[in-house]
């Protein structure tokens, strides 16, 4: 059974401490919303399937998947550099370097390369935050 923020981990982080659940949602959401709706020099394009894609990358890296995701989209929308990038930075972000951040997309902004910095390392909190969540609801019950 899939253990979400959305189901489970928002509500139990808000019993146990009032109101924190509240800002990490709003801190998670803003950064998962966060877009110029522009990929490279291409504009008004709809970046939310991309940015789902990531996310739910990290979360797979982790070793959370969800049943109503199609992780097809992910191989279909992350080259193997971003991949490999994700993983470094979400993994061992000791070995992040230039050469690694410079050889995923070649020719996107640094604005939306730091906005993809920014989703991974908020999804990796979120996965964090789940496992740690899930061990207590466990204790509880």
């Amino acid at each position: 059974q899939d253990y979400t923020w959305e189901d489970h981990g928002y509500s139990l982080i808000n019993r146990l401490y009032p109101d924190v659940g509240q800002l990490l949602d709003e801190k998670f959401q803003v950064v998962y919303n966060l877009t110029y709706n522009t990929i490279a020099m291409h504009c008004g394009v709809d970046t939310s399937m991309l940015r789902r894609a990531i996310w739910n990358y990290v979360h797979c890296v982790f070793g959370i998947r969800y049943d109503d995701y199609d992780y097809g989209e992910v191989n279909q929308l992350l080259e193997r550099s971003l991949k490999v990038y994700i993983k470094t930075v979400a993994c061992y972000p000791e070995k992040t370097t230039k050469r690694i951040y410079t050889q995923f997309w070649r020719h996107f902004k640094h604005s939306e390369k730091v906005h993809i910095n920014l989703l991974l390392l908020e999804a990796r909190m979120q996965a964090a935050l789940l496992y740690a969540l899930r061990a207590v609801t466990r204790y509880m019950t």
